[in-house]
């Protein structure tokens, strides 16, 4: 799943099912892990898609692009905040009143608090089952999913956790330090495991696989952000994290049956 930061913690955006940061495509709000990736999860879709992410025709008209900065500069705002004091010790009236709107508006936006971090995750939650639909001929989804896992890697993806760069490692220190903001990524990860579900056709043996698949992706986004938070370079790991995923998505391709299967 792409996230929303950058790979150098800046802002960008990533994808793959993993960690997440902030803004743009791969680079860019990756920051954490994965997660499977990711709208916030409770940013509502809009006419261009879910997430807020520009519609099939991939053209984003400029009332949505300005609908789309809004949600990215409150959501920096907050979390440049959180950063600097605390999540628990910042109000949304604080929020609202940095980022020069009213408090109902905030709220229109983002419906709770932890959306304001968790926006960063916002084209994250539908991306394995974007991957999987969108795959080639002859591809499993399994191996599409590992494809786009090995490549977050190498671009040090934040999805992946494979990222140490010091705003990327300092947002996940807040995600995953926070009680209330770790709660509200499970949601998150249920809706991408869902939509992932429904993209392998539905059913309960759809929604088993999805729920490997996604926790596969989670752990070792994880594991990869431990060893970034313990001072570890990503550079240093980065052979090991790719050995260890495709063990990963290795075993999950012989066990699933037809989900690890081409088309």
């Amino acid at each position: 799943m792409r996230e929303k930061h950058g790979n150098d913690g800046s802002g960008g955006s990533v994808a793959n099912g993993g960690s997440a940061v902030d803004g743009g495509s791969r680079g860019a709000g990756d920051a954490a892990a994965a997660a499977g990736g990711p709208s916030g999860p409770s940013s509502p879709s809009g006419p261009s898609g879910p997430a807020g992410l520009p519609g099939p025709s991939g053209v984003v008209g400029l009332r949505e692009r300005k609908r789309l900065r809004m949600y990215r500069d409150v959501s920096e705002t907050a979390i440049a905040l959180f950063l600097e004091r605390g999540f628990d010790a910042v109000s949304v009236a604080e929020v609202a009143a940095a980022a020069e709107i009213s408090k109902p508006t905030l709220f229109r936006y983002f419906p709770t608090k932890e959306d304001l971090v968790l926006h960063r995750f916002a084209d994250h939650e539908t991306e394995p089952a974007r991957l999987v639909a969108a795959r080639a001929e002859g591809t499993s989804p399994v191996a599409a999913l590992r494809a786009r896992f090995l490549d977050g890697l190498d671009h040090r993806d934040p999805v992946t956790g494979l990222n140490d760069a010091p705003a990327v490692l300092d947002f996940h220190r807040l995600l995953y330090g926070t009680p209330a903001l770790a709660a509200r990524l499970h949601g998150y990860l249920e809706r991408s495991e869902a939509a992932l579900a429904s993209a392998l056709g539905g059913g309960l043996d759809a929604r088993l696989a999805a729920a490997q698949i996604i926790a596969v992706q989670r752990v070792l986004a994880l594991e990869n952000w431990r060893r970034m938070a313990a001072g570890e370079r990503a550079d240093d790991v980065h052979g090991e994290a790719v050995e260890a995923a495709q063990r990963a998505f290795g075993r999950l391709g012989e066990g699933l049956g037809g989900f690890g299967g081409p088309r």
